[in-house]
């Protein structure tokens, strides 16, 4: 009793604390935390549900650029911050929706392809390169608006800009406002190493565009040629890559990271070793899931089989590191195959990494939609303490709605600025529809937007 009276007498020091400053604290806590510390009494549970301290978390873990683009989205349709988190953490489904060109008789679209290069920048799409049918290998450059007047019919613009050799299976990232591309294979079965840049500049109201390409000085030390390898960029400066199909169609399992300087007329190449580290394979992914950690999934290994594997790597503080993320086969939902190749893997609003398509052993074209739960991973929770930590297998099937694209391989994907939409262009699909084709598949040049579906 004398106790209890002494704690009435002299209650705890942070109920006296002003809201701003238990926000402020708030903020330094993971929102397991948050959500425990709103439990413990009346006054507490409305400072930690209140629509203020959820949309600092949201800022918080989903970036500026995705609260803008979330803030703008939800003008016409109010939402609690909180229900928000919530949605996107538990993301359940996506939205399909075909975009057909635009109806003007003179608009000229890219032709089907498949193993091209697509990228968000400055928000325009460009599309680079590719393989198509009989073989060959293309060298245009294409690029289409998609800013604050988006249309559901693209006009696609054909860029004159001095582009790298004609090649596919090359690998292209976006660095600021550029462009980065290394590699890729031309249609004599020639692998390169070689290493160019693009600025991409918008004019005035979106009239007029300038995407130069030009060979980086990377000096003597590169990579060894490829194609069917896998990149991303990392801590917004840096291009790495793994893997693909080197000389005499041998994979390859090395890990190369290319450095830019500041003025972005030289680049340096290191080779990052580690042991271990994943095994060779081709036509897999390489995602950047924030900072210094990048997560690679799946392809083709040394005996030809379509892998499922999970690998993180961490290049913080000057001390690369790979590690392999084991998880249960028998937690994924039966009747479906996780193992693939020619798929894509793009981290998304919320970070979720969402991975699409692809094909198995038996050259099945897939179209599932898959999220990889970071937030499960331990490795990452450790670094991203803020992050909600999840309570289930680090998989998850999507449902999807809308249109029903074909099952395709080897195309390629982009996600905007927000993060909110993923943009599908080409690849291979069945040509079983078309019995002319002799060869059961088609190049296909169909651009379509996935969409996370949030209940707005």
């Amino acid at each position: 009793m004398a106790e209890s009276a002494s704690s009435s007498a002299n209650p705890s020091p942070i109920l006296h604390l002003a809201q701003d400053h238990l926000l402020t604290i708030l903020l330094l806590l993971p929102v397991d935390s948050i959500v425990s510390f709103g439990m413990t009494c009346k006054r507490f549970s409305s400072i930690a549900t209140s629509d203020a301290v959820w949309e600092s978390i949201c800022k918080r873990d989903l970036g500026p650029s995705s609260m803008d683009a979330l803030k703008s989205s939800l003008h016409h349709h109010p939402i609690p911050w909180m229900r928000l988190y919530k949605e996107l953490t538990l993301l359940h489904s996506v939205s399909c929706c075909k975009l057909s060109s635009h109806p003007d008789v003179n608009s000229l679209v890219p032709s089907p392809r498949a193993s091209h290069s697509i990228n968000f920048v400055s928000d325009y799409l460009v599309l680079f390169g590719g393989g198509c049918e009989g073989g060959r290998h293309l060298d245009d450059t294409w690029v289409a608006y998609f800013g604050n007047n988006f249309r559901r019919m693209p006009r696609w613009q054909k860029i004159h800009s001095g582009v790298p050799s004609g090649r596919f299976g090359h690998s292209c990232v976006v660095i600021d406002n550029y462009l980065v591309l290394f590699g890729g294979i031309d249609d004599r079965g020639n692998r390169h190493n070689d290493t160019w840049v693009a600025q991409f500049v918008t004019h005035q109201d979106n009239i007029g565009i300038t995407l130069s390409w030009r060979l980086l000085d990377v000096n003597s030390i590169a990579p060894p040629p490829r194609g069917a390898h896998a990149a991303c960029c990392i801590s917004n400066r840096k291009m790495v890559i793994h893997g693909g199909i080197g000389l005499h169609g041998l994979r390859l399992g090395d890990t190369w990271v290319l450095e830019l300087s500041e003025n972005v007329f030289f680049g340096a190449w290191s080779e990052v070793v580690a042991h271990p580290s994943p095994p060779p394979r081709s036509g897999h992914t390489l995602t950047s899931i924030g900072g210094t950690q990048t997560v690679l999934f799946g392809g083709r290994g040394l005996g030809y089989e379509v892998l499922s594997d999970v690998w993180l790597l961490d290049m913080s503080e000057g001390c690369s590191k790979w590690e392999q993320i084991q998880y249960e086969l028998q937690n994924v939902p039966q009747g479906f195959s996780l193992p693939r190749v020619g798929h894509s893997a793009l981290l998304m609003l919320g970070g979720l990494v969402l991975i699409y398509g692809g094909e198995d052993s038996h050259r099945h074209r897939k179209d599932d939609f898959w999220v990889l739960d970071i937030s499960a991973i331990p490795s990452v929770r450790g670094q991203q303490a803020g992050r909600l930590k999840s309570k289930a297998n680090m998989w998850r099937r999507l449902e999807a709605e809308g249109y029903k694209p074909n099952s395709r391989s080897f195309h390629r994907a982009c996600a905007d600025s927000s993060g909110r939409n993923l943009y599908v262009f080409g690849g291979m699909v069945d040509g079983l529809a078309h019995p002319a084709e002799s060869s059961g598949l088609r190049f296909d040049g169909e651009l379509f937007l996935v969409e996370l579906l949030l209940q707005l």
